[in-house]
């Protein structure tokens, strides 16, 4: 199944995984539709996107807000009369001990990481459903596969993420909607993901591990074209992947 000409939404396009997939899905032929908070780094990227002879448009989006994904979709819709995959990347990791009790930065993961790939779906779960395909690929975590001290929200809602992703799929095949799904379990991936840590110890802990393992996401995006390659009829729905070096 090529990606030529096949139009696909990135969430948490404007750095690291997404910024990474964007390009290398445009390269190939697909019709870039990004979104992400920093919007000068979104025209920054669709203007890199059509030097290079792609195609791509942008939106400034907070997946928090369920209105910003519905527009995302709507805008693939308006400039490339449809959507067949949509990326939901975005995502934040201020990683700290419980006893911490950072609160708010729970709360925070929980409406960036949760709601807003449940926003992501809500927004083109329709489309999909009517036209019996469509492809619907997330970020998880190895932390969302195993657990780890000063992951454990973080971690919670990665699990989340692959729990729902899987009930997704399974829905799917019941219903004979053909959506498809994918789900990417990344370990010391060097993006902006640590920029979030507040926890001094944590952030010490976890830039060191970083400095030590990290791979760049452009292996990552390798991965999502790989899933967005297989014919219709084939669904590969998990991916862990990490450095070779990594003991994850």
């Amino acid at each position: 199944m090529t990606i030529k000409n096949k139009v696909i939404v990135i969430t948490g396009a404007s750095s690291g995984i997404g910024e990474a997939t964007a390009k290398l899905l445009a390269d190939k032929g697909a019709k870039i539709v990004l979104g992400a908070r920093r919007e000068e780094r979104l025209k920054e990227l669709a203007t890199e996107i059509k030097s290079s002879g792609g195609q791509a448009v942008y939106r400034a989006t907070d997946v928090v807000n369920p209105d910003d994904s519905q527009q995302l979709v709507q805008l693939a819709k308006d400039t490339f009369g449809g959507v067949d995959a949509i990326f939901l990347n975005a995502g934040i990791m201020p990683n700290s001990p419980l006893s911490a009790l950072k609160t708010e930065e729970w709360n925070s993961m929980v409406d960036v990481n949760i709601k807003g790939v449940l926003n992501g779906i809500a927004a083109v779960l329709p489309t999909f459903t009517s036209q019996k395909h469509g492809h619907i690929i997330t970020t998880s975590s190895v932390a969302g596969l195993k657990a780890y001290p000063g992951g454990a929200v973080y971690g919670a809602t990665k699990w989340a993420v692959r729990d729902l992703m899987e009930v997704l799929r399974m829905e799917s095949a019941q219903e004979g909607t053909n959506i498809r799904t994918a789900t990417i379990y990344p370990a010391a991936i060097n993006t902006e993901l640590l920029d979030t840590i507040t926890d001094e110890d944590t952030a010490e802990g976890m830039t060191a591990m970083y400095k030590q393992f990290g791979i760049t996401p452009d292996r990552i995006a390798n991965v999502v074209a790989f899933a967005l390659e297989q014919p219709e009829d084939t669904n590969v729905n998990e991916f862990t992947i990490g450095p070779t070096n990594q003991p994850w």
